[in-house]
């Protein structure tokens, strides 16, 4: 065939001559009869099996200008694929157009200045390289083949967040393509209600080519490790953590992790696989300090293990990559908490003792520090209050058990759902689930959705957490 079949954002077809696609688009055009398409098209949670009309695998931004004036003139369907790791697949869009961007990873540290500029197809990785090699940190998440440009996108917090805020928080500049094909430099001095958007906004007013961060000091080695308890004591290792959380020094952070346990080289044999929680910990800052810092909550309990101490800020930041590996069928529930009341310890109980598989877990961040000193206008992320961030996060192999687990974590987010906060951090938001967008923004969305209708009256760029204009 000499035409490929593309959805249009009116929800009717069209076909299009692949000589047509070929002179108007630049860069690694990459059709369905491609040998490497199935490859171009994968994404890391492997419940999304999405078939685009085309992915452009772009090398500049000429060719991101290109690929978003073929998607207007046609009315077609257009979607950005950087990290392809965003939980509801919204890299690909069926029968679309997809922006790639796994050729460009350039990574610019300004050991001087501490900044550091950024390419969309880069990874935390390949960030942490760049960045490590200075002593330096942009706060990131907690997975390293996560991709910066749709973490950055949706806020972005992670092991150095208590310290140095959000992802969003060190961004300085960006440059973006529009909707009408325009590139252009957003800053705090230009185009400041689109800079301003884009600090939490998702990818819903342009094709962002480069990020810029103010960089800061940490590493390249750090005190970090894990404790764990077995999960009987999950009341009152919760109890005694959160006592001590809110008042613990912005540069320690510790997280909870309630699972059935991997077999981590630390833990006695016998328990492995057995229900556990963990309390995972990463200091920035001096060693003996770090020690102090981290006895209140190494006090807690009696673990069965402990393995806490120093090494490379780059390990810990991909210590969890094992347990979080592409190809995997994920579904994700989350809830923010002003506190992990006797409540929702009752329903996490319950949930723990009915774990649908072994890769299933609940992760409770606590989000607080530098981020509180941000005001809530200040940025799209409307939740600067210190809070615990909850992900119910199920992680299954076959296709056949999809029901299972998300009934599971729908079951479980619907029981602690009258607990929570009401708000929702936008890069936890699953498949299925976009009608919650209002709650990731709360009174920052109308101002949203009036920056939309002025860059993207059209809503092309809708492949996406969507904020309609």
């Amino acid at each position: 065939m000499n035409t490929l079949r593309f959805k249009k954002l009116d929800g009717t077809a069209t076909d299009i001559d692949k000589s047509a696609i070929n002179q108007a688009l630049s860069g690694e055009i990459i059709m369905p009869d491609a040998e490497h398409y199935d490859e171009a098209r994968a994404l890391w949670n492997g419940m999304i099996d999405k078939l685009p009309g085309v992915i452009v695998r772009v090398s500049n931004a000429q060719d991101v200008v290109k690929a978003v004036n073929f998607a207007r003139s046609h009315g077609i369907l257009l979607a950005i694929k950087s990290g392809g790791h965003n939980i509801a697949g919204k890299a690909l869009a069926d029968g679309g157009l997809v922006i790639d961007f796994s050729a460009m990873q350039e990574v610019k540290v300004d050991p001087l200045q501490k900044t550091m500029k950024v390419a969309p197809g880069a990874t935390l990785a390949d960030v942490d390289s760049a960045t490590q090699q200075h002593g330096l940190v942009v706060p990131t998440g907690i997975n390293s083949t996560t991709g910066i440009a749709g973490l950055t996108l949706g806020g972005g917090f992670g092991w150095t967040t208590r310290k140095f805020g959000l992802t969003i928080d060190s961004l300085i500049a960006v440059t973006i393509v529009t909707a009408a094909g325009d590139i252009l430099k957003a800053n705090a001095d230009e185009h400041p209600d689109l800079f301003w958007a884009v600090h939490g906004g998702g990818g819903n007013f342009g094709v962002i080519t480069e990020f810029e961060f103010t960089l800061h000091q940490a590493g390249p080695e750090i005190l970090a490790g894990m404790v764990v308890h077995p999960f009987s004591e999950a009341k009152n290792v919760l109890e005694q953590y959160q006592a001590i959380v809110d008042k613990a020094s912005e540069d320690l952070t510790c997280w909870i992790v309630m699972r059935k346990a991997p077999p981590l080289p630390f833990l006695p044999e016998e328990w492995h696989g057995k229900e556990v929680l963990v309390m995972a910990m990463c200091y920035i800052g001096d060693m003996a300090q770090g020690q102090k810092a981290t006895e209140g909550f190494r006090k807690i309990g009696q673990p069965i293990a402990e393995a806490i101490g120093p090494m490379p800020f780059t390990a810990w930041q991909a210590a969890f990559d094992p347990l979080l590996t592409e190809g995997a069928r994920n579904y994700w529930k989350s809830l923010d908490f002003t506190t992990v009341n006797n409540n929702v310890v009752t329903e996490i109980e319950k949930a723990i003792m009915t774990l649908p598989g072994n890769e299933c877990e609940i992760f409770i961040a606590h989000v607080g520090g530098a981020v509180t000193k941000v005001a809530p206008q200040d940025t799209p992320w409307l939740n600067r209050k210190p809070h615990f961030t909850m992900n119910v996060h199920t992680r299954w192999q076959d296709a056949t058990d999809d029901d299972i687990f998300r009934n599971w974590a729908r079951r479980l987010h619907s029981n602690l759902t009258p607990h929570a906060m009401g708000s929702i951090y936008v890069n936890f938001i699953p498949e299925g689930d976009d009608n919650c967008i209002g709650e990731a923004y709360g009174t920052n969305f109308p101002r949203l959705k009036q920056i939309k209708q002025h860059y993207d009256p059209g809503n092309l760029f809708r492949v996406n957490q969507n904020i309609v204009p």
